[in-house]
Protein backbone atom coordinates (compact mmCIF):
# COMPACT_ATOMS: atom_id res chain seq x y z
CA UNK A 1 0.00 0.00 0.00
CA UNK A 2 1.23 3.48 -1.02
CA UNK A 3 1.88 6.20 1.77
CA UNK A 4 1.23 8.56 -0.93
CA UNK A 5 -1.31 9.01 -4.01
CA UNK A 6 0.19 10.55 -6.65
CA UNK A 7 -2.21 13.24 -7.72
CA UNK A 8 -2.67 13.38 -11.54
CA UNK A 9 -5.23 16.13 -12.26
CA UNK A 10 -4.34 19.68 -10.45
CA UNK A 11 -6.73 21.87 -8.13
CA UNK A 12 -8.78 24.24 -9.84
CA UNK A 13 -6.89 27.84 -8.94
CA UNK A 14 -3.72 26.04 -8.68
CA UNK A 15 -0.90 27.49 -10.46
CA UNK A 16 3.08 26.20 -10.63
CA UNK A 17 5.72 27.43 -12.44
CA UNK A 18 7.77 24.35 -14.26
CA UNK A 19 11.44 24.25 -14.43
CA UNK A 20 11.81 22.01 -16.89
CA UNK A 21 9.64 23.95 -19.81
CA UNK A 22 9.64 27.33 -18.68
CA UNK A 23 5.99 27.83 -18.09
CA UNK A 24 3.12 28.32 -16.24
CA UNK A 25 0.38 25.70 -15.47
CA UNK A 26 -2.67 25.26 -13.63
CA UNK A 27 -2.45 22.04 -11.80
CA UNK A 28 0.63 19.48 -11.27
CA UNK A 29 1.39 18.75 -14.46
CA UNK A 30 5.06 18.02 -14.02
CA UNK A 31 6.71 16.49 -11.58
CA UNK A 32 7.44 18.12 -8.35
CA UNK A 33 11.10 18.09 -8.56
CA UNK A 34 10.97 20.28 -11.85
CA UNK A 35 7.99 23.40 -10.05
CA UNK A 36 7.83 25.81 -7.83
CA UNK A 37 4.18 26.66 -6.43
CA UNK A 38 1.62 26.18 -5.78
CA UNK A 39 0.81 29.76 -6.47
CA UNK A 40 -2.57 31.64 -5.99
CA UNK A 41 -2.77 33.37 -9.09
CA UNK A 42 -1.38 32.87 -13.08
CA UNK A 43 0.23 35.99 -12.75
CA UNK A 44 1.86 35.16 -9.27
CA UNK A 45 3.22 31.91 -11.13
CA UNK A 46 4.45 34.11 -13.90
CA UNK A 47 6.74 35.57 -11.57
CA UNK A 48 8.10 32.51 -9.94
CA UNK A 49 11.83 32.65 -10.80
CA UNK A 50 11.89 37.10 -9.88
CA UNK A 51 10.45 35.65 -6.89
CA UNK A 52 13.43 33.24 -6.03
CA UNK A 53 16.08 35.91 -7.07
CA UNK A 54 14.86 38.34 -4.55
CA UNK A 55 14.33 35.87 -1.94
CA UNK A 56 17.74 34.52 -2.23
CA UNK A 57 19.64 37.98 -2.74
CA UNK A 58 17.51 38.64 0.95
CA UNK A 59 19.00 35.52 2.03
CA UNK A 60 22.29 36.18 1.11
CA UNK A 61 22.39 39.15 2.35
CA UNK A 62 20.78 38.18 6.10
CA UNK A 63 22.86 39.08 8.83
CA UNK A 64 21.44 36.27 10.79
CA UNK A 65 23.00 33.67 8.59
CA UNK A 66 26.03 34.88 8.42
CA UNK A 67 28.63 33.96 11.69
CA UNK A 68 30.11 37.34 11.98
CA UNK A 69 30.78 37.81 8.00
CA UNK A 70 30.15 40.62 5.71
CA UNK A 71 26.81 40.04 3.42
CA UNK A 72 27.73 38.86 -0.42
CA UNK A 73 27.48 41.72 -2.94
CA UNK A 74 25.08 40.47 -5.69
CA UNK A 75 27.25 42.95 -8.22
CA UNK A 76 30.57 40.58 -7.44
Amino acid sequence: MALFKKRTVGKPGEWYYCLEHHKVEEGPECPAKDRFGPYTSREEAQHAMDTARERNLEWENDPKWHDGGTPRDPEA
